[in-house]
């Protein structure tokens, strides 16, 4: 256990020097969530109103999930990368725990996703964002999304070991996150879908994770329809990434056996 987490760090440190190396890595974790913020936040929150509160309030939960969703093609790109460069297999001639490179790989993005966090918050304040139910609520909210980031990460490490192509993740990645992030209440509230579209968008994971983090942070939360998600979605929220943990973390692990062993 001790020699994994020492491989774990030294793999996280390896990816943050690359970054050091080539800075230009860092504009999709830095300018893109500015700039979603400022974009949804003011173009749209100067024409769009929510029952409760401001416009800047309703989408923020929703601007973290969408970058938060975006750890996967973040980390099925750099998985694919490292298998096409060779780094997996000069990792195979070293004495180093098979399942620390998974970890160090998503560990990073993870941490990556903080830096991501803590930008959209701080530009999120400059607009008009506020928490209004204290800093252990808060702290929890944020918690949530990172442990969301985790999971994506994940998953984004199976997709990438599946697919080893930077067209092909680039594709499904983008076909699973639209759906999922613009059928949800991360932007606008359901209220006006047709009902059985509106049900569907209540019962999206995504909507569950939004939900959670706008009570815990005390912002509107319109349109929450009925059932589970609505009445205990933070409940709800941790059960689904519980259990997105509990299944792709060992199919990764397989996965990447699969990949190293041809």
């Amino acid at each position: 256990m001790t020699e994994t987490l020492s491989d774990v760090r030294a793999l996280v440190g390896r990816h943050f020097r690359h970054i050091y190396r080539i800075p230009e890595q860092l504009i999709s974790v830095t300018i893109m969530p500015i700039a979603f913020v400022l974009i949804f936040g003011m173009l749209f929150g100067s024409a769009m109103q929510v029952e409760g509160g401001s416009y800047q309030e309703y989408i923020m939960a929703g601007i973290f999930i969408q970058v938060m969703m975006a750890n996967i093609s973040q980390t099925a790109l750099g998985v694919v990368g490292d298998l096409s460069n060779g780094l997996v297999d000069r990792f195979r001639s070293l004495p180093i725990s098979r399942s620390a490179v998974l970890i160090g790989r998503t560990t990073a993005d993870m941490a990556l996703a903080a830096w991501s966090c803590a930008l959209m918050a701080g530009v999120g304040y400059l607009i008009g964002w506020r928490i209004h139910n204290g800093l252990p609520k808060a702290l929890a909210a944020f918690g949530l999304l990172l442990l969301l980031g985790f999971a994506m990460s994940w998953l984004g490490a199976l997709l990438g070991l599946a697919l080893r192509s930077t067209e092909s993740v680039n594709a499904l990645a983008f076909m699973a996150m639209m759906p999922l992030v613009f059928l949800s209440n991360a932007f606008v509230p359901p209220d006006g879908l047709p009902t059985w579209l509106r049900v569907v968008a209540e019962w999206n994971p995504v909507s569950m994770v939004v939900t959670a983090c706008r009570q815990l942070f005390g912002n509107p939360t319109v349109g929450l329809g009925t059932g589970l998600p609505a009445e205990h979605p933070v409940l709800m929220s941790l059960l689904l990434i519980g259990g997105i943990l509990a299944v792709v973390i060992p199919m990764s692990g397989r996965a990447y056996s699969t990949a190293t062993a041809r």
